[in-house]
């Protein structure tokens, strides 16, 4: 690492640490908007719905309606934030996957018997499966990758190397949808409805998009671990410590739980898949709606079936090793996940009053017209602009660790634009998710990065920030380079995001 590029990150380090906590920038963003709004109602700015051919003209936010609206409506705005009931109803059953040991199990068996050749490409893909796990992850596949590596004869950073750029690096990638893709869409959701209050959304919108880039990625960091990465850790000679991985669950308890979990999810989907197919009595279709539309119930219905999901597969395979005793066991464990997400509540209600009073002042749908409008004149190729958006997300997540709270304060702005622009939300959002993605592994204010700094020290103690950023760096070269091109390439052909969610989008007739 040159000079002048460690000097570079020192000055990132430094301003990332003397920014306020994400709740302080919502609220300094929302008295900025209080501002622009009394401005914006001053002058009358205004612009013309193209859906609906009305006339919107911006409102100040110091309105006497609009202060009464934000003190008399205060609980029903934190309620009525779309992302939080989802999040919420996908992490009671994530909570006990967890804690029962379910997801530590499937990410333990995963690795064994995989060849030296082979563990990269499998310790990555591993991390990409484990964006279901939430932290789990960072605490059981990061230190079982390092020791997994040094059992191997291979250097044990490149294992956490390899482990921390599948985890957070490719956040962006995810081959089976899950809770982020509930939190990401559904902070979406909110934005498209600031211009089409009745258009529609579904879980899986990114997932052709988010499946596609983790499987071009996998040979890509296998590269980079195994060809720039490895090599410059030299030769491994030190020796293991003890007490990195605690597997509570025996041998035979440990298939069995896997068995009945297996089963236990089988099911689920059986019952789900009857619910949509079964002839005569299909409550997951819509039998009065025409085309992709038909499925709109069943979409709506994968954020309970995640909860279900996670929940009774985790409730058998704790019932089986032993982590689940009784049901109140299941309830301590939901109500322990539930309280992990207190920080996320905490910003959710910052987050969901500065979307609310978006809507009041009318400045996001007004911002967003007249942008489209100019954006137009400049005749820039959509993958110009999403590629614009990628590199504005990736420069934020420099400083913000957040991806929620990022998206909350831009997709008020950039989704309707690009949607009067011929962009669908889901393309936008896997595009905005790209770029969050790209400097999570480098960037000191990330929620993991000292985690994965204190677990590499265990292997080599005088392991700093700049050594971990020096590590990852490659990685995050290459899996911007890659999302800037396949984000390119995906508008360019106008693939499809994900079930029913195309990468062009057609404004309603009026």
């Amino acid at each position: 690492m040159s000079g002048k590029t460690k000097k570079w990150l020192d000055r990132v380090e430094r301003l990332g640490n003397a920014l306020p906590d994400p709740v302080f920038i919502f609220l300094g963003l929302i008295a900025l908007l209080a501002g622009v709004s009394v401005v914006a109602a001053t002058v009358s700015w205004s612009a013309v719905n193209p859906v609906s051919g009305e006339t919107l003209t911006a409102k100040s936010l110091l309105s006497a309606e609009n202060v009464g609206k934000l003190l008399t409506a205060m609980p029903d705005t934190m309620a009525n934030f779309p992302p939080l009931g989802l999040i919420l109803v996908v992490m009671l059953g994530a909570a006990v996957a967890e804690r029962s040991g379910l997801f530590t199990a499937l990410m333990t068996r995963a690795m064994r018997g995989v060849s030296n050749r082979f563990l990269t490409p499998a310790i990555f893909l591993i991390g990409l499966l484990s964006h279901q796990a939430a932290d789990a992850a960072y605490v059981v596949l990061i230190p079982l990758s390092a020791i997994i590596f040094a059992a191997a004869g291979r250097h044990p950073m490149a294992g956490i190397a390899i482990a921390y750029a599948g985890i957070s690096g490719a956040f962006a990638a995810n081959l089976l949808p899950g809770q982020f893709d509930v939190l990401m869409l559904g902070i979406t959701k909110s934005a498209t409805q600031l211009l089409v209050p009745d258009h529609m959304l579904n879980p899986l919108g990114n997932w052709y998009f988010t499946a596609a880039l983790g499987l071009i990625l996998i040979p890509i960091t296998w590269f980079v671990n195994d060809r720039i990465v490895e090599p410059r850790l030299g030769a491994w000679t030190g020796t293991s410590p003890e007490g990195e991985v605690d597997d509570h669950a025996d041998e035979a308890s440990q298939r069995k739980g896997l068995r009945r979990a297996a089963i236990t999810a089988l099911a689920i989907v059986l019952v789900f898949a009857a619910f949509t197919l079964w002839p005569g009595y299909t409550p997951l279709v819509d039998a009065k709606a025409v085309g992709p539309a038909r499925l709109e119930p069943f979409y709506a219905s994968l954020v309970a079936g995640f909860m279900l999901l996670f929940l009774v597969c985790g409730w058998a395979y704790g019932a089986a090793v032993g982590t689940v005793s009784s049901h109140r066991d299941v309830v301590k464990m939901m109500t322990e996940g539930l309280a992990t997400m207190t920080p996320f509540l905490v910003i959710s209600f910052f987050a969901a009053h500065f979307i609310a009073m978006f809507a009041w002042s009318n400045l996001g749908p007004v911002m967003a017209i007249n942008g489209a409008d100019w954006l137009r004149e400049q005749h820039l190729a959509t993958p110009v602009m999403l590629i614009l958006l990628l590199l504005m997300s990736s420069v934020f997540d420099l400083v913000i660790g957040s991806a929620s709270a990022k998206w909350s304060a831009m997709a008020p702005i950039v989704v309707p634009m690009l949607m009067l622009l011929g962009v669908s939300p889901e393309m936008t959002t896997a595009a905005y998710r790209m770029g969050d993605s790209i400097f999570n592994i480098v960037t000191p204010v990330a929620s993991n990065f000292v985690l994965v700094l204190v677990l590499a020290q265990r292997w080599r103690h005088d392991f700093g920030v700049g050594s971990l950023i020096a590590l990852m760096l490659p990685f995050s070269i290459a899996i911007g380079l890659t999302g800037l091109c396949l984000v390119g390439l995906w508008t360019g052909f106008e693939l499809p995001v994900g079930p029913s969610a195309p990468a062009a989008y057609t404004m309603p007739a009026r």
